[in-house]
Protein backbone atom coordinates (compact mmCIF):
# COMPACT_ATOMS: atom_id res chain seq x y z
CA UNK A 1 0.00 0.00 0.00
CA UNK A 2 3.08 2.24 0.20
CA UNK A 3 2.74 3.30 -3.45
CA UNK A 4 -0.83 4.54 -2.94
CA UNK A 5 -1.50 8.12 -1.92
CA UNK A 6 -4.35 10.36 -0.86
CA UNK A 7 -7.91 9.18 -1.44
CA UNK A 8 -6.73 6.02 -3.18
CA UNK A 9 -4.77 5.01 -0.10
CA UNK A 10 -7.69 5.72 2.25
CA UNK A 11 -10.19 3.77 0.15
CA UNK A 12 -7.81 0.84 -0.27
CA UNK A 13 -7.34 0.80 3.53
CA UNK A 14 -11.11 0.64 4.06
CA UNK A 15 -11.67 -2.11 1.50
CA UNK A 16 -8.55 -4.23 1.97
CA UNK A 17 -6.71 -3.02 5.09
CA UNK A 18 -6.83 -4.01 8.73
CA UNK A 19 -8.03 -2.13 11.78
CA UNK A 20 -11.18 -0.96 13.52
CA UNK A 21 -12.54 1.32 10.80
CA UNK A 22 -12.03 -1.14 7.91
CA UNK A 23 -13.74 -3.78 10.04
CA UNK A 24 -16.72 -1.46 10.76
CA UNK A 25 -16.88 -0.35 7.12
CA UNK A 26 -16.99 -3.92 5.78
CA UNK A 27 -19.64 -4.93 8.29
CA UNK A 28 -21.71 -1.89 7.27
CA UNK A 29 -21.40 -2.88 3.60
CA UNK A 30 -22.29 -6.47 4.46
CA UNK A 31 -25.46 -5.35 6.28
CA UNK A 32 -26.29 -3.01 3.39
CA UNK A 33 -25.91 -5.89 0.92
CA UNK A 34 -28.18 -8.18 2.92
CA UNK A 35 -30.87 -5.49 3.37
CA UNK A 36 -30.85 -4.52 -0.31
CA UNK A 37 -30.99 -8.17 -1.37
CA UNK A 38 -34.20 -8.58 0.64
CA UNK A 39 -35.54 -5.29 -0.75
CA UNK A 40 -34.79 -6.23 -4.36
CA UNK A 41 -36.46 -9.61 -3.98
CA UNK A 42 -39.67 -7.85 -2.94
CA UNK A 43 -39.76 -4.37 -4.48
CA UNK A 44 -39.82 -5.13 -8.23
CA UNK A 45 -42.90 -7.31 -7.86
CA UNK A 46 -45.15 -4.93 -5.96
CA UNK A 47 -46.97 -1.72 -6.89
CA UNK A 48 -44.48 1.12 -7.29
CA UNK A 49 -45.02 4.49 -5.65
CA UNK A 50 -43.03 7.69 -5.20
CA UNK A 51 -41.45 6.37 -2.01
CA UNK A 52 -40.15 3.31 -3.84
CA UNK A 53 -38.44 5.45 -6.47
CA UNK A 54 -36.79 7.62 -3.80
CA UNK A 55 -35.49 4.49 -2.06
CA UNK A 56 -34.30 3.20 -5.44
CA UNK A 57 -32.27 6.36 -6.09
CA UNK A 58 -30.72 6.30 -2.60
CA UNK A 59 -29.74 2.64 -2.84
CA UNK A 60 -28.55 3.12 -6.41
CA UNK A 61 -26.35 6.01 -5.26
CA UNK A 62 -24.65 3.87 -2.61
CA UNK A 63 -24.11 1.01 -5.07
CA UNK A 64 -22.67 3.42 -7.65
CA UNK A 65 -20.25 4.95 -5.11
CA UNK A 66 -19.17 1.48 -4.02
CA UNK A 67 -18.66 0.42 -7.64
CA UNK A 68 -16.64 3.54 -8.53
CA UNK A 69 -14.54 3.23 -5.36
CA UNK A 70 -13.60 -0.38 -6.12
CA UNK A 71 -12.77 0.60 -9.70
CA UNK A 72 -10.63 3.51 -8.45
CA UNK A 73 -8.49 1.33 -6.17
CA UNK A 74 -8.20 -1.55 -8.65
CA UNK A 75 -4.57 -1.80 -9.75
CA UNK A 76 -5.48 -3.40 -13.08
CA UNK A 77 -8.63 -1.71 -14.37
CA UNK A 78 -9.23 -4.21 -17.18
CA UNK A 79 -9.42 -7.06 -14.67
CA UNK A 80 -12.15 -5.18 -12.82
CA UNK A 81 -14.41 -5.42 -15.87
CA UNK A 82 -13.70 -9.13 -16.25
CA UNK A 83 -15.47 -9.97 -12.98
CA UNK A 84 -19.13 -10.89 -13.48
CA UNK A 85 -20.07 -9.59 -10.02
CA UNK A 86 -19.04 -6.07 -11.07
CA UNK A 87 -21.11 -6.34 -14.27
CA UNK A 88 -24.09 -7.43 -12.16
CA UNK A 89 -23.69 -4.28 -10.04
CA UNK A 90 -23.52 -2.11 -13.16
CA UNK A 91 -26.75 -3.61 -14.49
CA UNK A 92 -28.41 -3.01 -11.13
CA UNK A 93 -27.31 0.66 -11.12
CA UNK A 94 -28.82 1.17 -14.59
CA UNK A 95 -32.15 -0.33 -13.50
CA UNK A 96 -32.16 1.89 -10.41
CA UNK A 97 -31.53 5.22 -12.17
CA UNK A 98 -33.43 4.61 -15.42
CA UNK A 99 -36.71 2.96 -14.34
CA UNK A 100 -38.65 4.38 -17.31
CA UNK A 101 -36.13 3.12 -19.87
CA UNK A 102 -35.74 -0.35 -18.39
CA UNK A 103 -39.01 -0.83 -16.54
CA UNK A 104 -39.58 -4.15 -18.28
CA UNK A 105 -36.22 -5.36 -16.97
CA UNK A 106 -36.67 -4.30 -13.35
CA UNK A 107 -36.30 -7.94 -12.35
CA UNK A 108 -32.58 -7.59 -13.16
CA UNK A 109 -32.22 -5.83 -9.81
CA UNK A 110 -32.30 -9.25 -8.27
CA UNK A 111 -28.77 -9.69 -9.66
CA UNK A 112 -27.82 -7.80 -6.51
CA UNK A 113 -28.26 -11.18 -4.81
CA UNK A 114 -24.91 -12.22 -6.27
CA UNK A 115 -23.34 -9.94 -3.65
CA UNK A 116 -24.11 -12.72 -1.18
CA UNK A 117 -21.11 -14.48 -2.73
CA UNK A 118 -18.86 -11.50 -1.92
CA UNK A 119 -20.41 -11.27 1.53
CA UNK A 120 -19.41 -14.89 2.15
CA UNK A 121 -15.82 -14.02 1.20
CA UNK A 122 -15.82 -11.17 3.74
CA UNK A 123 -17.30 -13.25 6.55
CA UNK A 124 -14.51 -15.80 6.11
CA UNK A 125 -12.04 -13.07 7.11
CA UNK A 126 -13.67 -12.51 10.50
CA UNK A 127 -11.22 -13.91 13.02
CA UNK A 128 -13.84 -15.13 15.49
CA UNK A 129 -15.79 -17.09 12.85
CA UNK A 130 -12.81 -18.23 10.77
CA UNK A 131 -12.44 -21.74 12.31
CA UNK A 132 -16.11 -22.53 11.63
CA UNK A 133 -15.93 -21.30 8.05
CA UNK A 134 -12.67 -23.12 7.45
CA UNK A 135 -14.29 -26.39 8.46
CA UNK A 136 -17.43 -25.83 6.39
CA UNK A 137 -16.16 -23.48 3.65
CA UNK A 138 -17.08 -25.67 0.67
CA UNK A 139 -20.56 -26.45 2.00
CA UNK A 140 -21.38 -22.80 2.77
CA UNK A 141 -20.00 -21.74 -0.62
CA UNK A 142 -22.22 -24.24 -2.46
CA UNK A 143 -25.29 -23.26 -0.41
CA UNK A 144 -24.69 -19.58 -1.18
CA UNK A 145 -24.38 -20.23 -4.92
CA UNK A 146 -27.49 -22.43 -4.92
CA UNK A 147 -29.62 -19.85 -3.07
CA UNK A 148 -28.48 -17.05 -5.40
CA UNK A 149 -29.26 -19.23 -8.43
CA UNK A 150 -32.77 -20.02 -7.13
CA UNK A 151 -33.73 -16.38 -6.50
CA UNK A 152 -32.32 -15.07 -9.79
CA UNK A 153 -33.97 -17.88 -11.77
CA UNK A 154 -37.29 -17.27 -10.01
CA UNK A 155 -37.06 -13.58 -10.99
CA UNK A 156 -36.41 -14.59 -14.60
CA UNK A 157 -39.39 -16.96 -14.58
CA UNK A 158 -41.58 -14.22 -13.14
CA UNK A 159 -40.50 -11.64 -15.71
CA UNK A 160 -41.05 -13.99 -18.65
CA UNK A 161 -44.33 -15.55 -17.53
CA UNK A 162 -46.40 -13.09 -15.53
CA UNK A 163 -49.31 -11.71 -17.54
CA UNK A 164 -49.03 -14.28 -20.33
CA UNK A 165 -52.35 -15.87 -21.37
CA UNK A 166 -52.74 -19.24 -19.70
CA UNK A 167 -49.72 -18.77 -17.45
CA UNK A 168 -49.93 -20.13 -13.91
CA UNK A 169 -47.34 -17.62 -12.66
CA UNK A 170 -49.11 -14.63 -11.11
CA UNK A 171 -46.76 -13.67 -8.25
CA UNK A 172 -43.09 -13.98 -7.42
CA UNK A 173 -44.01 -16.73 -4.96
CA UNK A 174 -45.49 -18.73 -7.86
CA UNK A 175 -42.20 -18.31 -9.76
CA UNK A 176 -40.16 -19.29 -6.71
CA UNK A 177 -42.42 -22.30 -6.11
CA UNK A 178 -42.01 -23.47 -9.71
CA UNK A 179 -38.23 -23.02 -9.54
CA UNK A 180 -37.87 -25.07 -6.35
CA UNK A 181 -40.18 -27.89 -7.52
CA UNK A 182 -38.31 -28.08 -10.82
CA UNK A 183 -34.93 -27.96 -9.10
CA UNK A 184 -35.83 -30.84 -6.79
CA UNK A 185 -37.49 -32.73 -9.69
CA UNK A 186 -40.69 -32.94 -7.60
CA UNK A 187 -42.75 -31.64 -10.51
CA UNK A 188 -46.26 -31.35 -9.05
CA UNK A 189 -47.50 -29.91 -12.34
CA UNK A 190 -49.81 -27.34 -10.73
CA UNK A 191 -47.62 -24.49 -12.02
CA UNK A 192 -46.27 -24.73 -15.58
CA UNK A 193 -44.62 -22.29 -17.96
CA UNK A 194 -46.29 -21.28 -21.21
CA UNK A 195 -44.70 -21.33 -24.65
CA UNK A 196 -41.48 -22.69 -26.09
CA UNK A 197 -39.41 -20.16 -24.19
CA UNK A 198 -41.04 -21.28 -20.97
CA UNK A 199 -40.09 -24.88 -21.65
CA UNK A 200 -36.53 -23.83 -22.43
CA UNK A 201 -36.31 -21.97 -19.09
CA UNK A 202 -37.69 -25.03 -17.29
CA UNK A 203 -34.98 -27.18 -18.88
CA UNK A 204 -32.29 -24.76 -17.73
CA UNK A 205 -33.67 -24.76 -14.19
CA UNK A 206 -33.64 -28.54 -14.00
CA UNK A 207 -30.24 -29.09 -15.63
CA UNK A 208 -28.26 -26.25 -14.04
CA UNK A 209 -30.06 -26.35 -10.71
CA UNK A 210 -29.74 -30.09 -10.31
CA UNK A 211 -26.01 -29.95 -11.08
CA UNK A 212 -25.53 -27.29 -8.37
CA UNK A 213 -27.62 -29.33 -5.95
CA UNK A 214 -25.44 -32.40 -6.61
CA UNK A 215 -22.32 -30.33 -5.99
CA UNK A 216 -23.77 -29.33 -2.63
CA UNK A 217 -24.45 -32.97 -1.75
CA UNK A 218 -20.91 -33.87 -2.79
CA UNK A 219 -19.48 -31.14 -0.54
CA UNK A 220 -21.54 -32.49 2.38
CA UNK A 221 -20.57 -36.12 1.81
CA UNK A 222 -16.85 -35.56 1.27
CA UNK A 223 -14.64 -35.60 4.39
CA UNK A 224 -14.68 -32.30 6.31
CA UNK A 225 -11.03 -32.61 7.33
CA UNK A 226 -9.92 -31.58 3.84
CA UNK A 227 -9.12 -28.09 2.60
CA UNK A 228 -8.97 -26.70 -0.93
CA UNK A 229 -5.42 -25.69 -1.88
CA UNK A 230 -4.36 -26.48 -5.44
CA UNK A 231 -0.88 -27.95 -5.86
CA UNK A 232 1.07 -25.91 -8.42
CA UNK A 233 2.81 -29.02 -9.77
CA UNK A 234 0.19 -31.77 -10.07
CA UNK A 235 -3.04 -29.81 -9.55
CA UNK A 236 -4.33 -31.89 -6.61
CA UNK A 237 -7.00 -29.74 -4.98
CA UNK A 238 -7.98 -31.35 -1.66
CA UNK A 239 -5.39 -31.78 1.10
CA UNK A 240 -5.34 -32.47 4.82
CA UNK A 241 -5.56 -29.24 6.81
CA UNK A 242 -2.20 -29.89 8.45
CA UNK A 243 -0.51 -31.15 5.28
CA UNK A 244 3.07 -30.02 4.66
CA UNK A 245 3.62 -31.88 1.39
CA UNK A 246 1.32 -32.83 -1.48
CA UNK A 247 0.46 -36.51 -1.14
CA UNK A 248 0.50 -36.94 -4.91
CA UNK A 249 3.77 -35.32 -6.00
CA UNK A 250 5.53 -34.34 -2.76
CA UNK A 251 5.67 -30.59 -3.39
CA UNK A 252 5.87 -28.41 -0.28
CA UNK A 253 2.41 -26.97 0.46
CA UNK A 254 1.68 -23.62 2.11
CA UNK A 255 -1.84 -24.00 3.44
CA UNK A 256 -3.33 -21.03 5.28
CA UNK A 257 -4.59 -22.49 8.55
CA UNK A 258 -5.09 -21.54 12.19
CA UNK A 259 -4.57 -25.11 13.36
CA UNK A 260 -6.99 -27.74 14.57
CA UNK A 261 -10.11 -26.55 16.41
Amino acid sequence: MSDRKGLNRQLFWLYEGHGTWPFIFRWAMLIFDMVTIVYFLWAPFEARGRTHFIVDYLIGGVILLDLLSRLYIARHKHLFFMKWINWADMIVVVTMFAPLLVSNFAFLRVLRAVRAVRAFTFVKRIRVLTPFFQRHERIIDKITNLVVFVFITAALVYALQVGRPGSDVHTYIDALYFTVTSLTTTGYGDVILEGQLGRFVAILVMVLGLSMFLQLLRAIIEPSDKVECECEDCGLLLHDRDAVHCKHCGRVMHIDTRGQV
